[in-house]
C-alpha cells in the first residue's frame, strides 16, 4: 500500500502515549486508544485542532473482544493499519512479598497480554500493509532488575514484552512486518506521581536529568517509519545512559 500511514496507539490519553500520537499525527491518520475517554477524546480533537487526522477508540487492552471491535473501527475509517505502538502499561510498587496476586496480575495483564492480544488481532492489516511496524513499549526494568525486589509485575510484563518481541519480529520478518521495542529510562509521566523521592530518579540517570515524553515518542516515530526499513527485532534504550553503566 502507499499513501500516509495510518497508526494505532495504545494508552494514548496521556504521558508516552498522547506525545507518541501527537507525533506520528504528523505522518498519517492515528487511532489515539484508551479506557480513559476524556482525555483521549481530548487528545484527538487537539490532533484535529492542529490540522491532522485523529480517531480516538475506547480500548481495554486486556479485552480480547475490545481489540476485535477497535481493529474493525479503525479499518472502517481509515482502510488499512500501519503501525502498531503498544504503549499501555500500569506500575505495581510493592515488594514481592507484599504485592497480590491480583495486583500482579492486572500489570502484567495491561503490559504482557495486551502487547500480545495487540500483536495477534493487528497481524492481519499490519501484514496486508507491506509496510507494518510494530514498535512495543518495555523499559529499562525490562533488561535489568531495577531496584530490585520491587515492581515484581512490572519488570515482569517489561521482560515478557522485550522477548515476545524478538519472537514476533523473527516470525514477520518475511512477511513484511519489522517489531522492535522502546526501553525508556525514568520519563516525566503520571506513573511518577507515586514516587515521593525523584532525587533518585535524577541519581541513577548518567545524564542527570529525567526524560521527556517527546523524545520517547521521536525514537518511536525512526523505529515506525521508513529509515528504520532494515531493523527488526532489536532494543532502543532511551535512558540517558541507565542502561550503559
Amino acid at each position: 500500500m502507499t499513501g500516509p500511514r495510518v497508526a494505532l496507539i495504545t494508552g494514548a490519553a496521556s504521558g508516552i502515549g498522547r506525545a507518541t500520537a501527537q507525533r506520528l499525527a504528523q505522518d498519517g491518520p492515528v487511532a489515539v486508544c484508551d479506557i480513559d475517554d476524556v482525555n483521549g477524546e481530548a487528545v484527538a480533537a487537539g490532533i484535529r485542532e492542529q490540522g491532522g487526522q485523529a480517531l480516538y477508540v475506547h480500548l481495554d487492552v486486556t479485552d480480547e473482544k475490545a481489540w476485535v471491535s477497535a481493529v474493525a473501527d479503525i479499518l472502517s475509517e481509515y482502510g488499512r493499519l500501519d503501525v502498531l505502538v503498544n504503549n499501555a502499561g500500569i506500575g505495581d510498587w510493592d515488594r514481592i512479598e507484599d504485592t497480590s496476586l491480583d495486583t500482579y496480575m492486572a500489570t502484567i495483564g495491561v503490559a504482557q497480554v495486551g502487547t500480545f492480544l495487540g500483536l495477534k488481532h493487528c497481524a492481519e492489516p499490519l501484514k496486508a500493509s507491506g509496510q507494518g511496524a510494530v514498535v512495543n513499549m518495555s523499559s529499562i526494568f525490562g533488561v535489568s532488575g531495577g531496584f530490585g525486589g520491587v515492581s515484581p509485575g512490572y519488570h515482569s510484563s517489561k521482560g515478557a514484552v522485550r522477548t515476545l518481541t524478538k519472537t514476533a519480529a523473527l516470525g514477520w520478518a518475511k512477511e513484511g512486518v519489522r517489531v522492535n521495542s522502546i526501553h525508556p529510562g525514568v520519563i516525566v509521566t503520571p506513573l511518577l506521581d507515586r514516587i515521593e523521592d525523584h532525587q533518585v530518579l535524577f541519581d541513577i540517570t548518567p545524564m542527570g536529568r529525567l526524560g521527556r515524553p517527546e523524545e520517547v515518542a521521536e525514537a518511536i516515530a525512526f523505529l515506525a517509519g521508513p529509515s528504520a526499513s532494515f531493523i527488526t527485532g532489536a532494543e532502543l534504550n532511551v535512558d540517558g545512559g541507565f542502561l550503559a553503566q
